[in-house]
């Protein structure tokens, strides 16, 4: 590559990196920096330390993104697959089915499921019209992990799909010459090769689920507080943006970590065995 190109690569790539500066090392610097300092300025650990209080609101936020996460795992995907074997024209329109939702507000679909939810909801209604006793669902866990589940299901539906879709189809008709029934075809050459796409669905599901609050507050009726709440009502409510920056920071290695571990199970995994 001659000067002239690597100048213009360099040019080409430019935005990006400003972008990068500005909107993703920027903020987190920032973090970094409130995360570790007083009201006024000067360097202490104490919100670090303060941090043990919320040990219950840090596990409960994980054990609800690792539901919300294998829920959507297992519901997408057989949709996936389902999708991945239809014709173009079919796949197109399953896939634009999938993505409607996510056409409307992130509000308005939570909204939505509340209404639905309600001690006086649809769902309740229905059952009193057929005889049967109401079910109280809203502000209950289960209602906090259906709204992400709800919300959250596409991210885990069209990496898998994208996966799927470009799988060599001649590998599955050799499971198939080979003796395999359908169960044993997934299990041994759809699933292994599925892997990437699973990783990216699990890490783009599980990250806005650990991280979430609109959803705890609005279907769990501020009974289930998860860590985006708390930080949330710092930086709105108490105006503790040292507190705030510090649960963010911890938040933030926790995903990283996440991430790292998912990456991990990417590259070593994906190999056929039959």
């Amino acid at each position: 590559m001659n000067t002239r190109d690597s100048l213009r690569t360099k040019l080409v790539a430019s935005p990006y990196i400003v972008w990068s500066l500005l909107f993703i090392l920027a903020p987190m610097v920032f973090v970094v920096y409130y995360s570790f300092t007083t009201g006024a300025g000067d360097f202490t650990f104490d919100n670090i330390r303060l941090l043990s209080k919320y040990l219950t609101t840090f596990l409960r936020s994980i054990w609800f993104g690792i539901v919300a996460t294998v829920i959507c795992l297992l519901i997408a995907f057989p949709v996936a697959y389902i999708i991945s074997q239809k014709t173009d024209k079919v796949q197109r329109t399953m896939v634009l089915l999938v993505m409607v939702p996510m056409w409307m507000s992130f509000l308005i679909r939570t909204y939505s499921w509340m209404a639905i939810l309600q001690d006086t909801g649809i769902i309740n209604n229905f059952f009193a019209r057929v005889g049967l006793r109401p079910v109280h669902m809203i502000n209950t866990s289960g209602a906090v992990i259906l709204g992400m589940v709800y919300n959250f299901l596409p991210y885990m539906i069209m990496p898998i799909y994208s996966v799927m879709a470009k799988m060599d189809m001649s590998m599955i008709e050799a499971a198939q010459d080979l003796g395999g029934n359908r169960l044993t075809v997934i299990r041994k050459c759809v699933l292994p090769m599925s892997v990437p796409g699973i990783v990216s669905g699990v890490t783009m599901v599980f990250v806005p689920s650990v991280s979430t609050f609109y959803i705890s507050q609005k279907l769990g009726g501020g009974s289930f507080d998860l860590i985006g709440d708390v930080i949330e009502r710092q930086f709105q409510q108490s105006y503790n943006y040292n507190l705030g920056a510090s649960l963010s920071l911890v938040l933030m290695v926790l995903i990283l970590i996440c991430m790292a571990v998912m990456n991990r199970f990417s590259s070593d995994g994906g190999e056929m065995v039959i």
